[in-house]
Order: structure tokens, then sequence, then C-alpha cells
């Protein structure tokens, strides 16, 4: 069967769309286009072009250390990060491929966040649509591309489904990483945060906060564009910030994959 694939929003968690393309195409789908926002756009570019087994192959090595040695620190600037160095890898394995070069169709999504609008990537270099569509605020410094103030695509399409409308497939797959949580938050016992969960921090909170907003629209996609296949991948599989987590996520991804192909007969 002939399907396209949707990738999500969630940081991290990205890794796991790896592990779910991985289970597809062991059960014999033929992935033919592919639309992505956030770490859903990195995979789904490198999947596009051909170059995410290296890609994955890298993540799986790297480590804490490693992944704080790629943190460029943007002083100043709209953003905690600029994130050139955690682009590097990825630009070097696209190599400047343009979007009409890819063998998988591909359709990135950012957000304008002057003119407030989803904006759909399928011209131009796929490098400078994937760093459009992970710059997520505030951590990440927004960029500027053809006039517009571009940031994470996640802010208004956590769930690209639209995009999956014109692509030429027999069926749709889409990839949430915005699963509901596997474990419930544990509160700490005593003091003046007695009611507040154990290991919560701000960033925490402003993840959640994202999340809670993002499950919002990933109802309304859903609803208005429907996928035959729907994988999610739990928000507390890793915090959104892990990415040291590679290997464990791409893991995680493969079990969302094989339970939502056993929950439902597809095709």
């Amino acid at each position: 069967m002939r399907i396209a694939v949707a990738l999500g929003a969630g940081g991290a968690r990205g890794y796991a769309h790896i592990g779910a393309i991985q289970v597809l195409e062991e059960r014999g789908f033929d992935i033919v286009a592919v639309a992505g926002c956030s770490m859903g756009a990195l995979i789904g570019g490198l999947y596009a072009a051909g170059k995410l087994g290296a890609y994955t192959d890298w993540v799986r090595t790297i480590g804490h250390r490693e992944v704080l040695r790629l943190l460029d620190p943007a002083v100043g600037a709209p953003g905690a990060i600029w994130a050139e160095k955690l682009m590097a890898p990825v630009r070097e394995l696209l190599d400047g491929v343009r979007f009409e070069q890819l063998p998988v169709p591909f359709t990135a999504v950012a957000t304008d966040l002057l003119a407030r609008r989803a904006v759909w990537f399928r011209h131009g270099p796929v490098d400078v649509a994937v760093r459009a569509s992970i710059a997520l605020p505030p951590a990440i410094t927004p960029v500027m591309v053809d006039g517009r103030l571009l940031a994470d695509g996640g802010l208004m399409e956590p769930l690209p489904m639209a995009p999956t409308t014109f692509m030429p497939a027999d069926a749709v797959v889409a990839v949430s990483l915005k699963g509901a949580r596997a474990q419930p938050m544990a509160p700490v016992r005593g003091g003046q945060s007695a009611k507040l969960p154990v290991d919560l921090g701000a960033l925490d909170v402003m993840s959640l906060s994202l999340d809670a907003v993002a499950d919002l629209l990933i109802r309304y996609q859903l609803a208005g564009y429907p996928p035959d296949l729907l994988i999610e991948v739990p928000t507390d599989a890793a915090r959104t910030y892990e990415f040291h987590r590679a290997a464990e996520m791409i893991e995680v991804g493969r079990r969302a994959a094989l339970e939502a192909l056993a929950s439902r007969p597809f095709p």
C-alpha cells in the first residue's frame, strides 16, 4: 500500500518517528509522501532525502554531554540558542538538497509569527525549511525567510494532516507525539509544594502548557482530516529537551507503531 505519513511535533520524542517509520517499512508499506512539523519536519526531511539511516546511526551514539556541546547560547537574541550546532549534522547530510530534488515528496510546516498562520514549504532548500520548523520559542531563535518571521510549525499545526490531502497515496498514517500520559505525576509529600508533582520544573510547565494547546489543535486536525491509522506516543515518554535518549525513543516509536497496527485492521 502507498501511504502518506504525517509526523508531528514533540521535541526529543520526535526520535520515535524513526521507529514508527522503521516498522511501517518492515510491514511492507510504501511511504510515497511525508509531511512534518518541528522534529517531524527534521525526521521527515531526512527520510525524504534518503538520509534517515545515517542520521539514526549518529543520534544513537550521542549522550547527555554531547547534546550539551551542541547547544550554542544566543546571548541577547530572541531565543536561548541559535541551533546552528544542532543543525550542522542535518545540513551536512542534506547537502543542499532542494524540495524539487527529493525522491519522496515532502512538506515542512512552519509558523509565520507576524501573519499568524502556518507556512507550508514545498520548494527551496530543505535545510532552511527544517530550521524554521524547529524554532520552538523561547528555546530556539526564530528565522527570517523571504521577509517572514518563522518559528516552530507545531504552534499552528502540531500534527500536519492537511498537507497529506494533496499527496498521491492510498492511505494516510499520522504519528502524534502528544498522546495521553502513560503514568500519572506523583505528588511531593510535605512542605509548601505538597500538591505539586515531583521533579516539576519551569521547563516542564512550559512544555505541559504547549502540549495542552497542541492537544486541542490536534483534535481539530484529526476531525477535519482523519487518518487511516493513528500512531500515538505518550507525552511523558521523554521530556521535550531530552535529546540524549534517541535509542530509547526509537524503540518507543516502534512499540507504538506495532500497537497501533495490532489494534485495528490496516489496510
